[in-house]
């Protein structure tokens, strides 16, 4: 009778409630209500964690829900005839991904982790009566539609329009906006994913991400330390961007 009453607090301690959780204001609609957020406590599945390298899903599986990263990262690619990874998106805690599934109710990509990572889930069949609960929740829903079409898009304009360096220089500072944005450094911080799934998001070759890396280091823009990056000049960082800009 002991060990159960053990097993039950420790469910208990690890339990995270929406409410409690960090990354709450980033992934649920803003301003909910106390019952509100415990309806949707009753309704999420959480917290599950998976070690590096773990697949979530894959083209062909049941589009089932939402997936909301708490610690770690995701990466979403598909595969070409080569085998090789064409990275779609990187997706960091506080982010929620998995919604290209909703069009025919199955997952067109695959998902892996990139590090020890744990994620909750919110169910697709719960969706309408939990917008009907919650009415910010569809809110919610389109806007988290629309943002995932503008990394699409802005993902097609990166590949089909700047050079190589000026992708790596895209791609820091979108991952710097979103660690600002969740509250952390937006100059110092570690990059998930390895190099070569950097290369794959870019269109690149693994050696020219290094070779970058080592360019941007040399002229005083970032140093970096394995996956550790401080961006040292954050100015010359976004003139790459913004001259890219301004000759299209």
């Amino acid at each position: 009778m002991q060990k159960i009453m053990n097993q039950v607090q420790l469910s208990k301690q690890l339990k995270v409630s929406c409410e409690s959780c960090s990354l709450s204001e980033l992934c649920l609609p803003r301003g909910l209500s106390t019952k509100e957020m415990n309806i949707l406590d009753d309704h999420i599945e959480r917290p599950r964690n998976l070690s590096q390298n773990a697949q979530l899903y894959q083209p062909g599986d049941k589009f089932t829900g939402f997936y909301a990263v708490r610690s770690g990262g995701v990466k979403t690619y598909l595969t070409k005839k080569t085998g090789e990874q064409q990275i779609l998106g990187f997706h960091l805690p506080g982010e929620v991904f998995g919604l290209d599934g909703m069009e025919n109710g199955k997952q067109r990509c695959y998902a892996t982790t990139l590090e020890n990572t744990s994620y909750c889930i919110l169910p697709y069949d719960q969706l309408d009566h939990l917008c009907e609960t919650i009415p910010e929740l569809r809110h919610q829903v389109c806007q988290l539609l629309g943002h995932e079409m503008n990394c699409d898009h802005s993902h097609l304009l990166l590949l089909g329009q700047q050079t190589a360096h000026e992708r790596l220089a895209t791609f820091l500072l979108n991952i710097s906006s979103r660690f600002k944005h969740r509250g952390f450094s937006p100059t110092s911080f570690m990059l998930p994913m390895s190099r070569h799934d950097i290369a794959g998001f870019l269109g690149i070759a693994v050696e020219t991400v290094s070779r970058l890396f080592k360019s941007f280091q040399e002229k005083g823009i970032v140093i970096i330390n394995r996956k550790q990056v401080d961006i040292i000049n954050l100015d010359k960082l976004n003139n790459m961007v913004a001259n890219c800009e301004e000759t299209d």
